[in-house]
């Protein structure tokens, strides 16, 4: 039964498909004699690859003799044998073309196509190198070297294509044509994205800040992980990764920490109107000098000033410098500092006020009249 249904269907298959080339006037199939012309073309197809991956491996075998085992492990050897599997692989496919009848103008063309392909692979190998050393030399930024690196290379592949296209016939001037036309509408369906891409190499370039920098943008206090071409990535204190646009960093303030070496904290203290400043400042300063972190070079030594007379303190304040190492624990520094200047002053005795009122009232008679009647004896006095 399941061989007949089968029987069934492979005749079905046939008249169909030889119905529908007989439609395009092909005439009928010889399904007996088409498939011995595909085993047959296979087979030579099979014959051919195992010809020429013999002939690759040959040769890479006679190549890696001549240059050393040592040297066959480098980088330089890699590329050669990549060029030589390229062009393994395109005598395979002009052979497999000529195969299937393919005329010598499309062999003559895929051979050229061929060939200025792989002149621009080793062009971007060379040219690569030679730019990226350059930037190496001149010590620019991370950043603007990756972005030289993509600019090259989709600069590269462009024109590449476009030539390889020339090859087989096609109109190079329309094809650039049609590329303007269709980089105008795309520009002006991605506006905000290119304005960002604009505004990350203006970022790139002028470099207020750099990977590993301390900055706040936006009111976003944090470090910069990443200056992508679009958005720029910052971690903040509490490890939360924000993205910024690349135009918004560009048109806000922006406060750089980093970029200066060592910053300074100041820490506000008040205390009472009755205590002295002096005597705060004979407790505080040894807090300072015995902290690890706290810088002790010219210019920079701690210090503790009378800054202003508040409505209710003395208020103090507390100057201490850290190095740049220590930027990512400014906070941590900062609260440790406060909580032994608060311990150190109430051991000394000395009162951090809070704010208070005090309230005179001039020729009042106050509550008297009403608490008289309430309590007599106050009417005796």
């Amino acid at each position: 039964m399941a061989d007949s249904t089968w029987q069934a269907v492979i005749e079905q298959l046939q008249k169909n498909l030889g119905d529908s080339f007989a439609a395009l006037g092909a005439g009928q199939l010889d399904w007996g004699g088409l498939g011995v012309d595909l085993l047959s073309q296979l087979l030579i197809l099979m014959v051919y690859l195992a010809l020429y991956a013999g002939i690759y491996l040959v040769l890479v075998t006679v190549l890696k003799t001549l240059v050393g085992q040592k040297r066959a492990g480098g980088l330089v050897f890699a590329h050669i044998r990549s060029g030589l599997r390229y062009l393994v692989g395109l005598v395979f496919l002009l052979t497999v073309l000529a195969q299937f009848g393919a005329g010598p103008e499309l062999l003559q063309s895929v051979a050229k196509a061929g060939f200025i392909a792989l002149g621009f692979y080793v062009a971007w190998l060379v040219l690569g190198r030679v730019i990226a050393e350059s930037m190496q030399r001149a010590h620019l930024d991370p950043s603007i070297r990756q972005l030289v690196d993509n600019l090259f290379s989709v600069l590269l592949v462009a024109f590449g294509a476009v030539t390889v296209l020339a090859q087989f016939g096609f109109d190079v001037l329309s094809i650039v044509a049609g590329l303007g036309i269709v980089g105008i509408a795309v520009g002006f369906a991605a506006q905000s994205t290119l304005s960002n891409f604009i505004a990350g190499v203006t970022l790139l370039i002028e470099r207020p800040f750099r990977i590993g920098d301390w900055v706040t943008i936006n009111g976003q206090d944090g470090k910069v992980v990443k200056i992508a071409l679009r958005t720029t990535w910052l971690r903040t204190r509490d490890n939360i990764f924000t993205m910024i646009p690349n135009d918004s960093v560009a048109s806000s303030e922006i406060v750089n920490y980093s970029t200066e070496g060592a910053i300074r904290l100041n820490i506000p203290v008040g205390i009472a109107y009755k205590e002295s400043a002096e005597a705060a400042r004979q407790v505080i300063m040894p807090l300072l000098d015995q902290h690890p972190e706290v810088l002790h070079v010219a210019d920079m030594q701690p210090r503790v000033l009378l800054s202003s007379l508040g409505d209710s303190s003395i208020d103090l304040t507390v100057q201490a410098w850290i190095g740049p190492d220590n930027l990512d624990v400014q906070p941590t520094i900062k609260a440790e500092l406060l909580e032994e200047i608060k311990t150190a002053l109430d051991k000394a005795g000395i009162e951090i006020p809070f704010p208070h009122l005090q309230l005179f009232i001039d020729d009042a008679k106050g509550l008297r009249p009403v608490l008289e009647p309430l309590y007599p004896k106050l009417a005796g006095k």
